[in-house]
């Protein structure tokens, strides 16, 4: 399994995901904000970021920004998990870089469908 780091400031949500990705056996990371993420991301190297985007002091989308324009972070996938759900929304995400994007509420299967999409080993094409 990969090892996840996540990011939101309201502690259920933290916890439901951590629940969700230990009893997959995924190793994670949790954070409850953003601040200096680009250095314990560049230390860390997690194999998926999940980051909420409405968040105090630094939101989501900021972070991302930065994320993308460290050279340290640029290649890490980040997905973003949020309550935001209109289109609009989805769309700003990925226009800022996300590779994903989970809206709340979810369902562990679709948490572990996303993260599984970073974690494992892409399949060899066929011979």
């Amino acid at each position: 399994m990969g090892k996840v780091m996540v990011v939101d400031d309201a502690y259920a949500d933290l916890r439901l995901m951590e629940s969700i990705l230990r009893s997959a056996g995924h190793q994670v990371l949790s954070y409850l904000d953003g601040e200096r993420l680009e250095d314990k991301l560049a230390l860390e190297l997690p194999d998926v970021l999940l980051l909420d985007v409405v968040m105090p002091n630094r939101n989501g989308y900021d972070i991302l920004r930065h994320l993308k324009k460290d050279e340290r972070t640029r290649h890490t996938p980040v997905v973003l998990v949020t309550c935001r759900a209109e289109e609009s929304d989805r769309l700003w995400g990925k226009r800022q870089g996300a590779d994903e994007y989970v809206t709340k509420p979810f369902t562990p299967a679709e948490l572990l469908t996303v993260v599984t999409r970073f974690t494992e080993p892409a399949e060899p094409p066929p011979a």
